[in-house]
């Protein structure tokens, strides 16, 4: 009998791999927290997690979600159309031969359209790309049984790498204090909350998972779904043919490969979930890579079908983390896709020259995807 909850003894975690598993800890957030930092203890500053929605609990969860959710409305991300449209065509007008995906359009297009959407330097995505390259390439095993301190160390040497962002976005947000003009840092900085303004460290924190997460989550989702259809030609031929098929065919990338394997969570009370009882105050890995694979929800789960009804994996998360930029990761993901289909007859890894694979087991993706766009 297949176990869809276990527990690691030598990392201290309990793993979760099941889909309706994962799906009832996602929906249960009063038991399983988001807020991490509370299994080790006091943290000695706020860089790590004060205002990031990520490790935020309800209330203030809730709070925070309701500012964000005003940069990302169905009206706002629908009104991005033609300036994403107008951006994947400059960039792909800049391809001269054959087409390096990630350097040339599925990283510096959604970089472009948050930077844009934020009001930072559209000038600096280099960064930014450098920041995310951070976080995607801490790659070290979660664990609860810190006992050398390995894993303590690797979170301050992360904050100490990433303080140079945590200072360009201060530098930003404090100059729409006394300069505001008509973009989203602005509208951060003189938001309320409970009548109060955004600590420094809250707008910090808030304002790296709208830059970070507004744009690794695209690059990734362009990426995995073109190596999806390299590995099916025969569905991708379908999809050139028939576009209503595309947004099909991202999904089931995202099922196939999903951007993020893994997310954190630990238990607030004692809980029973998949048949073990897990106790308070546990760390729990969530594991949608091996969820959006289960073959009790998934028929044929390791095959691509862009024809898969339903297809409710988890990739982007479930419950009141559902991914903030979703919607516009799929708009972008959408436009870009048609575009490189309408521009380029072949799209087709090379042999010669393969993709580079991110080097982490936390993420999927990759870091370069050379691509043959002619025959």
């Amino acid at each position: 009998m297949t176990t869809h909850v276990h527990y690691d003894d030598r990392l201290g975690t309990w793993n979760v791999t099941g889909h309706p598993e994962m799906l009832s800890a996602l929906n249960d957030p009063a038991t399983f927290s988001s807020n991490i930092p509370r299994l080790f203890g006091e943290h000695p500053d706020d860089r790590i997690s004060d205002g990031n929605l990520v490790q935020t609990d309800p209330p203030d969860h809730r709070k925070l979600r309701s500012l964000a959710n005003t940069a990302f409305t169905p009206k706002v991300v629908a009104a991005l159309q033609p300036r994403i449209v107008e951006l994947t065509t400059e960039l792909l007008d800049a391809v001269d031969g054959d087409l390096e995906l990630v350097s040339q359009l599925a990283h510096p297009l959604p970089v472009i359209v948050i930077a844009e959407l934020l009001g930072v330097p559209v000038s600096d995505r280099e960064l930014f790309r450098q920041w995310a390259d951070l976080l995607l390439l801490n790659d070290g095993e979660f664990t609860a049984k810190d006992e050398d301190g390995a894993q303590a160390r690797r979170f301050q040497e992360m904050a100490a790498a990433l303080q140079p962002m945590a200072d360009y976005l201060l530098s930003h947000l404090n100059e729409r204090r006394t300069r505001p003009r008509e973009d989203l840092l602005t509208r951060l900085v003189q938001a309320e909350l409970d009548g109060e303004r955004l600590t420094d460290g809250q707008l910090v924190n808030f304002t790296t998972v709208l830059l970070l997460a507004g744009h690794i989550t695209t690059t990734m989702l362009l990426t995995n779904t073109v190596l999806c259809l390299d590995e099916n030609p025969e569905h991708a031929a379908k999809i050139r043919a028939d576009r209503s098929l595309l947004p099909g065919a991202i999904e089931e990338s995202l099922r196939l490969r999903s951007p993020f394997n893994v997310l954190a969570r630990v238990t607030a009370v004692e809980t029973a979930l998949g048949g073990q009882v897990i106790p308070a105050d546990r760390m729990v890995l969530l594991w949608a890579n091996q969820a959006n694979r289960d073959p009790r929800v998934f028929a044929r789960p390791d095959e691509f079908d862009p024809l898969r009804d339903p297809n409710p994996h988890l990739s982007f998360g479930r419950g009141i983390h559902f991914c903030l930029g979703a919607p516009l990761a799929r708009l972008e993901g959408r436009i870009a896709l048609n575009l490189l289909l309408d521009r380029f007859p072949v799209l087709r890894t090379d042999p010669a020259d393969p993709p580079v694979l991110t080097a982490t087991t936390n993420s999927t993706g990759v870091s370069r995807l050379p691509l043959r766009t002619a025959y």
